[in-house]
Protein backbone atom coordinates (compact mmCIF):
# COMPACT_ATOMS: atom_id res chain seq x y z
CA UNK A 1 0.00 0.00 0.00
CA UNK A 2 3.21 2.40 0.60
CA UNK A 3 3.95 2.13 -3.40
CA UNK A 4 1.72 4.89 -5.33
CA UNK A 5 2.18 2.32 -8.34
CA UNK A 6 1.12 -0.51 -6.72
CA UNK A 7 -1.80 1.40 -4.51
CA UNK A 8 -5.08 -0.34 -5.61
CA UNK A 9 -6.23 3.24 -4.76
CA UNK A 10 -4.83 4.62 -8.23
CA UNK A 11 -7.29 1.83 -9.96
CA UNK A 12 -10.47 4.35 -11.51
CA UNK A 13 -13.40 2.47 -13.01
CA UNK A 14 -15.27 4.31 -15.23
CA UNK A 15 -18.90 3.83 -13.48
CA UNK A 16 -19.41 4.43 -10.10
CA UNK A 17 -22.27 5.44 -7.24
CA UNK A 18 -20.70 9.30 -6.60
CA UNK A 19 -21.77 8.24 -3.02
CA UNK A 20 -19.80 4.84 -3.21
CA UNK A 21 -17.28 3.78 -0.53
CA UNK A 22 -13.86 2.25 -0.62
CA UNK A 23 -10.77 1.64 1.79
CA UNK A 24 -8.58 -0.34 4.25
CA UNK A 25 -9.51 -1.75 7.44
CA UNK A 26 -7.43 -3.98 9.91
CA UNK A 27 -8.15 -6.19 13.00
CA UNK A 28 -5.99 -6.06 15.56
CA UNK A 29 -6.04 -7.82 18.50
CA UNK A 30 -3.78 -10.10 20.74
CA UNK A 31 -3.36 -14.05 19.34
CA UNK A 32 -6.44 -16.39 18.84
CA UNK A 33 -8.46 -13.16 19.62
CA UNK A 34 -10.78 -14.09 16.31
CA UNK A 35 -9.48 -11.86 13.95
CA UNK A 36 -9.17 -14.33 11.52
CA UNK A 37 -12.45 -16.07 11.88
CA UNK A 38 -14.30 -12.34 11.21
CA UNK A 39 -12.15 -11.74 8.15
CA UNK A 40 -13.52 -15.08 7.00
CA UNK A 41 -17.41 -14.71 7.96
CA UNK A 42 -16.98 -10.34 6.31
CA UNK A 43 -15.92 -11.93 3.10
CA UNK A 44 -17.92 -15.17 2.76
CA UNK A 45 -14.75 -17.64 1.27
CA UNK A 46 -12.01 -18.75 3.59
CA UNK A 47 -9.17 -16.39 3.09
CA UNK A 48 -7.27 -16.46 6.55
CA UNK A 49 -6.11 -19.39 8.09
CA UNK A 50 -7.82 -19.68 11.44
CA UNK A 51 -6.44 -22.48 14.03
CA UNK A 52 -6.88 -23.04 17.83
CA UNK A 53 -3.22 -22.42 18.36
CA UNK A 54 -2.51 -18.35 19.01
CA UNK A 55 0.16 -16.56 16.12
CA UNK A 56 -1.54 -18.30 13.55
CA UNK A 57 -1.55 -15.70 11.19
CA UNK A 58 2.01 -14.58 9.82
CA UNK A 59 1.45 -12.73 6.38
CA UNK A 60 -0.98 -9.91 6.03
CA UNK A 61 -3.78 -11.45 3.96
CA UNK A 62 -6.87 -9.15 2.45
CA UNK A 63 -9.93 -10.30 2.27
CA UNK A 64 -12.57 -8.05 -0.13
CA UNK A 65 -16.29 -7.75 1.22
CA UNK A 66 -18.09 -6.19 -2.18
CA UNK A 67 -21.51 -4.34 -1.51
CA UNK A 68 -23.46 -2.36 -3.48
CA UNK A 69 -22.31 0.91 -2.08
CA UNK A 70 -19.24 0.08 -0.76
CA UNK A 71 -16.19 -2.07 -0.68
CA UNK A 72 -14.17 -3.29 2.23
CA UNK A 73 -10.60 -4.03 2.00
CA UNK A 74 -9.60 -6.00 5.24
CA UNK A 75 -6.04 -6.42 6.03
CA UNK A 76 -5.65 -9.52 8.50
CA UNK A 77 -2.16 -9.39 10.77
CA UNK A 78 -0.64 -11.23 12.98
CA UNK A 79 -1.44 -10.74 16.96
CA UNK A 80 0.64 -8.21 18.41
CA UNK A 81 2.47 -9.33 21.91
CA UNK A 82 5.20 -8.74 23.45
CA UNK A 83 8.09 -10.31 21.06
CA UNK A 84 10.53 -12.75 22.70
CA UNK A 85 12.36 -13.30 19.18
CA UNK A 86 13.14 -11.34 15.75
CA UNK A 87 10.36 -12.90 14.04
CA UNK A 88 8.08 -11.58 16.87
CA UNK A 89 9.41 -8.15 16.64
CA UNK A 90 9.36 -8.47 12.83
CA UNK A 91 5.73 -9.22 13.16
CA UNK A 92 4.80 -6.69 15.70
CA UNK A 93 6.66 -4.16 13.29
CA UNK A 94 4.26 -5.02 10.47
CA UNK A 95 1.36 -4.41 12.13
CA UNK A 96 1.97 -1.12 13.71
CA UNK A 97 3.21 -0.50 9.41
CA UNK A 98 -0.09 -1.46 8.47
CA UNK A 99 -2.11 0.41 11.08
CA UNK A 100 -0.35 3.46 9.61
CA UNK A 101 -2.23 3.37 6.44
CA UNK A 102 -5.48 1.86 7.09
CA UNK A 103 -8.80 4.01 6.92
CA UNK A 104 -10.15 2.44 10.35
CA UNK A 105 -8.68 -0.17 12.84
CA UNK A 106 -11.02 -2.93 14.26
CA UNK A 107 -9.59 -4.16 17.78
CA UNK A 108 -10.34 -7.82 18.81
CA UNK A 109 -11.51 -8.63 21.90
CA UNK A 110 -13.03 -11.96 22.87
CA UNK A 111 -15.92 -11.73 25.37
CA UNK A 112 -15.24 -15.20 27.28
CA UNK A 113 -11.28 -14.09 28.30
CA UNK A 114 -10.78 -11.15 30.72
CA UNK A 115 -8.74 -7.84 29.33
CA UNK A 116 -5.36 -8.73 30.42
CA UNK A 117 -1.92 -7.58 30.16
CA UNK A 118 -2.05 -8.24 26.55
CA UNK A 119 -5.04 -6.20 25.68
CA UNK A 120 -3.65 -2.89 27.56
CA UNK A 121 -0.03 -3.65 25.15
CA UNK A 122 -2.09 -3.66 22.17
CA UNK A 123 -4.31 -0.75 23.18
CA UNK A 124 -0.99 0.76 24.12
CA UNK A 125 0.39 0.58 20.87
CA UNK A 126 -2.49 1.84 19.07
CA UNK A 127 -1.65 5.37 20.64
CA UNK A 128 1.56 5.11 17.72
CA UNK A 129 -1.50 5.33 15.27
CA UNK A 130 -3.31 8.60 16.47
CA UNK A 131 -5.27 9.81 13.77
CA UNK A 132 -7.00 6.39 12.66
CA UNK A 133 -10.38 5.65 14.24
CA UNK A 134 -10.47 2.17 16.49
CA UNK A 135 -13.68 0.10 17.08
CA UNK A 136 -13.47 -2.20 19.62
CA UNK A 137 -14.81 -5.69 18.69
CA UNK A 138 -15.87 -7.95 21.51
CA UNK A 139 -15.63 -11.03 19.65
CA UNK A 140 -16.95 -14.87 20.15
CA UNK A 141 -20.61 -13.47 22.08
CA UNK A 142 -21.84 -16.75 21.39
CA UNK A 143 -19.67 -18.14 24.70
CA UNK A 144 -20.96 -16.22 27.47
CA UNK A 145 -23.89 -15.19 29.11
CA UNK A 146 -25.68 -11.75 28.47
CA UNK A 147 -25.09 -10.71 32.05
CA UNK A 148 -20.87 -11.53 31.56
CA UNK A 149 -21.46 -10.35 28.20
CA UNK A 150 -22.46 -6.61 29.37
CA UNK A 151 -19.60 -6.76 32.10
CA UNK A 152 -17.02 -7.47 29.53
CA UNK A 153 -18.19 -4.05 27.39
CA UNK A 154 -18.44 -2.25 30.16
CA UNK A 155 -14.99 -3.39 30.74
CA UNK A 156 -13.81 -2.83 27.12
CA UNK A 157 -15.28 0.76 27.58
CA UNK A 158 -13.18 1.43 30.50
CA UNK A 159 -9.68 0.35 28.61
CA UNK A 160 -10.17 2.72 25.65
CA UNK A 161 -10.92 5.84 27.88
CA UNK A 162 -7.83 4.55 30.25
CA UNK A 163 -5.45 3.69 26.93
CA UNK A 164 -6.55 5.99 24.28
CA UNK A 165 -7.07 9.17 25.84
CA UNK A 166 -4.96 11.89 25.10
CA UNK A 167 -4.42 10.77 21.46
CA UNK A 168 -5.10 14.48 20.60
CA UNK A 169 -9.39 13.62 19.95
CA UNK A 170 -12.22 15.74 21.60
CA UNK A 171 -13.59 12.77 23.06
CA UNK A 172 -11.25 9.89 24.61
CA UNK A 173 -11.82 6.01 24.02
CA UNK A 174 -12.94 3.94 21.66
CA UNK A 175 -14.98 5.56 18.23
CA UNK A 176 -17.61 2.19 18.80
CA UNK A 177 -17.99 -0.70 20.78
CA UNK A 178 -19.25 -3.86 18.70
CA UNK A 179 -20.08 -7.36 20.77
CA UNK A 180 -20.34 -9.71 17.73
CA UNK A 181 -19.81 -13.68 16.95
CA UNK A 182 -18.35 -14.61 13.58
CA UNK A 183 -19.02 -18.43 14.13
CA UNK A 184 -22.92 -17.77 15.08
CA UNK A 185 -23.25 -15.07 12.21
CA UNK A 186 -24.38 -12.83 14.69
CA UNK A 187 -23.72 -9.14 14.01
CA UNK A 188 -21.41 -9.48 11.49
CA UNK A 189 -23.35 -7.16 9.54
CA UNK A 190 -23.38 -4.65 11.99
CA UNK A 191 -19.58 -4.46 11.88
CA UNK A 192 -19.10 -4.34 8.43
CA UNK A 193 -21.97 -1.47 8.36
CA UNK A 194 -19.47 0.57 11.27
CA UNK A 195 -16.67 -0.02 9.24
CA UNK A 196 -17.80 0.72 5.75
CA UNK A 197 -19.20 4.47 7.38
CA UNK A 198 -15.59 5.25 8.42
CA UNK A 199 -14.30 4.95 4.90
CA UNK A 200 -13.27 7.46 2.56
CA UNK A 201 -15.68 8.50 -0.51
CA UNK A 202 -13.89 6.51 -3.49
CA UNK A 203 -14.85 3.75 -6.29
CA UNK A 204 -14.16 0.49 -5.99
CA UNK A 205 -10.52 -0.33 -5.32
CA UNK A 206 -10.41 -4.11 -7.05
CA UNK A 207 -12.45 -5.89 -9.69
CA UNK A 208 -16.20 -7.34 -8.64
CA UNK A 209 -15.34 -10.99 -7.87
CA UNK A 210 -12.15 -10.75 -6.51
CA UNK A 211 -12.12 -11.98 -2.54
CA UNK A 212 -8.36 -11.09 -1.88
CA UNK A 213 -5.04 -10.13 -3.63
CA UNK A 214 -3.03 -12.45 -1.78
CA UNK A 215 -0.54 -14.51 -3.81
CA UNK A 216 -1.74 -17.86 -4.45
CA UNK A 217 1.75 -19.74 -3.49
CA UNK A 218 1.62 -17.63 -0.04
CA UNK A 219 -2.38 -18.66 0.65
CA UNK A 220 -1.62 -22.51 0.02
CA UNK A 221 1.50 -22.21 2.47
CA UNK A 222 -0.43 -21.29 4.79
CA UNK A 223 -3.33 -23.79 4.24
CA UNK A 224 -0.42 -26.27 4.40
CA UNK A 225 0.69 -24.71 8.02
CA UNK A 226 -2.97 -24.80 8.98
CA UNK A 227 -3.20 -28.41 8.64
CA UNK A 228 -0.07 -28.78 10.58
CA UNK A 229 -1.25 -27.28 13.57
CA UNK A 230 -4.16 -28.50 14.01
CA UNK A 231 -2.62 -32.39 13.68
CA UNK A 232 -0.51 -31.38 16.07
CA UNK A 233 -2.33 -30.26 19.10
CA UNK A 234 -0.23 -29.04 21.84
CA UNK A 235 3.08 -31.44 21.08
CA UNK A 236 4.60 -28.77 19.09
CA UNK A 237 4.74 -24.91 19.73
CA UNK A 238 4.93 -22.26 16.98
CA UNK A 239 8.04 -23.44 15.35
CA UNK A 240 6.94 -24.06 11.86
CA UNK A 241 6.89 -22.69 8.48
CA UNK A 242 6.00 -23.76 5.32
CA UNK A 243 7.42 -22.57 2.00
CA UNK A 244 5.68 -23.34 -1.40
CA UNK A 245 9.20 -24.46 -3.42
CA UNK A 246 7.34 -25.52 -6.52
CA UNK A 247 3.41 -24.94 -8.38
CA UNK A 248 2.44 -25.45 -11.89
CA UNK A 249 -0.09 -27.21 -13.89
CA UNK A 250 1.11 -31.22 -14.60
CA UNK A 251 2.04 -30.88 -18.28
CA UNK A 252 0.36 -33.70 -21.00
CA UNK A 253 -3.02 -33.43 -18.92
CA UNK A 254 -5.79 -33.54 -21.16
CA UNK A 255 -7.99 -30.21 -20.63
CA UNK A 256 -10.83 -31.97 -19.10
CA UNK A 257 -8.58 -33.82 -16.08
CA UNK A 258 -6.33 -31.07 -15.48
CA UNK A 259 -4.20 -31.46 -12.26
CA UNK A 260 -1.41 -28.72 -9.61
CA UNK A 261 1.79 -30.01 -8.73
CA UNK A 262 2.45 -28.90 -5.50
CA UNK A 263 5.58 -29.09 -3.83
CA UNK A 264 6.42 -27.19 0.18
CA UNK A 265 8.65 -27.71 2.87
CA UNK A 266 7.99 -27.89 6.56
CA UNK A 267 10.35 -25.90 8.23
CA UNK A 268 10.90 -26.93 12.31
CA UNK A 269 13.80 -26.03 14.25
CA UNK A 270 14.55 -28.96 15.93
CA UNK A 271 14.82 -33.26 14.59
CA UNK A 272 12.92 -33.78 17.52
CA UNK A 273 10.06 -31.94 15.96
CA UNK A 274 10.74 -32.94 12.53
CA UNK A 275 9.59 -36.41 14.18
CA UNK A 276 6.26 -35.45 15.49
CA UNK A 277 5.57 -33.56 12.15
CA UNK A 278 6.52 -36.46 10.67
CA UNK A 279 4.98 -39.55 13.15
CA UNK A 280 5.35 -43.34 13.56
CA UNK A 281 5.69 -44.26 9.95
CA UNK A 282 4.77 -40.69 8.31
CA UNK A 283 1.18 -41.02 9.66
CA UNK A 284 1.30 -37.48 10.93
CA UNK A 285 2.46 -36.24 7.93
CA UNK A 286 0.54 -38.00 5.49
CA UNK A 287 -2.76 -36.94 7.45
CA UNK A 288 -1.30 -33.26 7.04
CA UNK A 289 -1.41 -33.94 3.40
CA UNK A 290 -4.57 -35.29 3.02
CA UNK A 291 -6.48 -32.28 4.97
CA UNK A 292 -4.45 -29.86 3.64
CA UNK A 293 -4.47 -31.06 -0.40
CA UNK A 294 -8.48 -31.06 0.01
CA UNK A 295 -7.92 -27.25 1.23
CA UNK A 296 -6.00 -26.62 -1.79
CA UNK A 297 -8.08 -28.10 -4.51
CA UNK A 298 -11.16 -26.13 -3.29
CA UNK A 299 -9.06 -22.96 -3.01
CA UNK A 300 -7.20 -23.56 -6.44
CA UNK A 301 -10.68 -24.98 -8.56
CA UNK A 302 -8.72 -27.95 -9.62
CA UNK A 303 -7.10 -31.30 -8.47
CA UNK A 304 -3.81 -31.27 -6.45
CA UNK A 305 -1.15 -33.87 -6.00
CA UNK A 306 0.83 -32.58 -2.69
CA UNK A 307 4.43 -33.61 -2.15
CA UNK A 308 5.20 -32.17 1.54
CA UNK A 309 8.89 -32.73 3.09
CA UNK A 310 10.35 -32.04 6.50
CA UNK A 311 13.38 -29.87 7.03
CA UNK A 312 15.21 -28.97 9.88
CA UNK A 313 16.27 -24.92 9.81
CA UNK A 314 17.75 -24.37 13.37
CA UNK A 315 16.25 -21.57 15.38
CA UNK A 316 14.99 -20.14 12.20
CA UNK A 317 12.54 -17.61 14.81
CA UNK A 318 15.98 -16.09 16.02
CA UNK A 319 18.24 -15.54 12.63
CA UNK A 320 17.69 -12.73 10.64
CA UNK A 321 18.99 -14.53 7.40
CA UNK A 322 17.12 -17.74 7.77
CA UNK A 323 13.98 -15.61 8.26
CA UNK A 324 14.39 -13.35 5.41
CA UNK A 325 14.41 -17.05 3.02
CA UNK A 326 11.08 -18.01 5.14
CA UNK A 327 9.56 -14.81 3.90
CA UNK A 328 9.60 -12.94 6.82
Amino acid sequence: MSDPQSDPRTVRFAEHDENHRAGFASFVGRPNAGKSTLTNALVGEKVAITSSKPQTTRHTVRGIVHREDSQLVLVDTPGLHRPRTLLGQRLNDLVIETLSEVDVIGFCLPADEAIGPGDRFIAEQLTKVPHQPVVALVTKTDRVARDALAEQLMAVEALGRERLAGRGRQDDGFDAIIPVSATADDQVEVVADELVGRLPLSPPLYPEGDLTDEPEAIMVAELVREAALEDVRDELPHSIAVVVDEMAPREGRPEDRPLVDVHASIHVERDSQKAIIIGRGGRRLQAIGTEARESIAKLLGTPVYLDLHVKVTKDWQRDAKKLGKLGF
